[in-house]
């Protein structure tokens, strides 16, 4: 298989608008001992890539300045330690950055093999949303079934990923959503209950689903000031889940509703985490969540797909936040 010396790729040279996303040429990346080389069929986009080109997340050492944190595409070329995959292999992974381009390097273990019968646009919105989940509800949060979660931001491809890992595991999910429109999304993707954060008082309405009694688990990529109603929403025992803080990073916290109830606050942030703990993840959801997708009982939720000239675009859309599931961009 032939492998050109340059490719099409976003590479942003500064901060800025979704105007800053044009297309350039780059040199094809060259894959180290342990990583693979995989001709790009798509790429997702996720929330941190427009924080990254805003120049509001700042990348881990030696991360490529390519956006771009999960891929889905085909092995062309292995590192002399790699095991697992050949060229021609066809796989999806998670990746620090380099996703936006025609080419990418993924580390071995953070690959995981395209469900069978999966278009690849599709399988490209998997990685970032299903690591994160899975690291947080399942093992930061120990989420068993019959328990309650309040996920935010419902219809958003971490709440549509959250909705189906519930969905999955036995968990009872109540969603938040910005219009009664995405509400309906919501329950169409199995949430038990979705509230308009906009027209209700979330806390409240969890409060009274629940019978007073509050959730087991709340997903949070808010922060500020909905991390007090967080903690009102919670039942005793209850563990809250930090992913983001889309309405800043500080908040105020009774320490007395804490120790009352006995909560748990705890969060993760997966781009900084090393190689070998992505790769424990990627065992598990292969293991656990593939299956799930390749026997029909999960299904891929795209929103929208754009060329990779159009990343721009694909920008505009998120932060709209009129989208339902993930955007993809497709690089040919």
């Amino acid at each position: 298989m032939t492998i050109p010396r340059e490719m099409t790729a976003i590479d942003p040279v500064a901060p800025g608008g979704p105007e800053v996303l044009q297309a350039v040429i780059r040199p094809v990346p060259q894959p180290g001992s342990g990583d693979v080389l995989v001709k790009v069929a798509a790429a997702g986009v996720n929330r941190p890539d427009v924080l990254q080109r805003l120049g509001l997340y700042p990348m881990p050492p030696g991360t490529p300045t390519i956006p771009g944190l999960e891929i889905a595409g085909t092995v062309v070329a292995v590192g002399e330690a790699v095991t697992r995959w050949r060229p021609g292999d066809t796989v999806v992974a998670l990746v620090a950055g380099g996703g936006y381009a025609q080419y990418c390097v993924a580390p071995e273990g953070q690959c995981l093999p395209v469900p069978a019968g999966m278009a690849l646009t599709d399988a490209a919105g998997l990685p970032e949303t299903w690591f994160t989940v899975w690291s947080n509800v399942m093992d930061r949060g120990h989420a068993r079934p019959g328990e309650t979660i309040l996920i935010h931001g419902g219809t958003s491809g971490i709440g549509i990923t959250a909705l189906q890992l519930a969905q999955e595991i036995g968990l009872t999910a109540i969603a938040t959503c910005g219009s009664d429109e995405k509400c309906a999304a919501a329950r169409a993707h199995g949430a038990a209950h979705a509230i308009n954060y906009n027209s209700q008082d979330f806390a409240a309405e969890a409060l009274a689903f629940t019978g007073g009694r509050g959730v087991d688990l709340v997903l949070d990529m808010v922060g500020g000031d909905y991390v007090p109603k967080n903690l009102a929403a919670l039942a005793d025992e209850g563990r809250h889940l930090s992913i983001a803080f889309q309405r800043g990073p500080t908040a105020e916290v009774n320490l007395g509703l804490v120790m009352r109830k006995r909560l748990t606050l705890t969060g993760s942030m997966l781009r900084p985490r090393p190689i070998a703990f992505k790769a424990a993840i990627a065992e598990t959801l292969e293991g656990v969540i593939w299956p799930a997708f390749e026997a029909g009982r999960l299904q891929p939720v795209t929103d929208s797909i754009f060329p990779l000239a159009e990343a721009a675009e694909a920008h505009r859309r998120m932060e709209a936040g009129a989208h339902v599931g993930k955007i993809v961009l497709a690089v040919d």
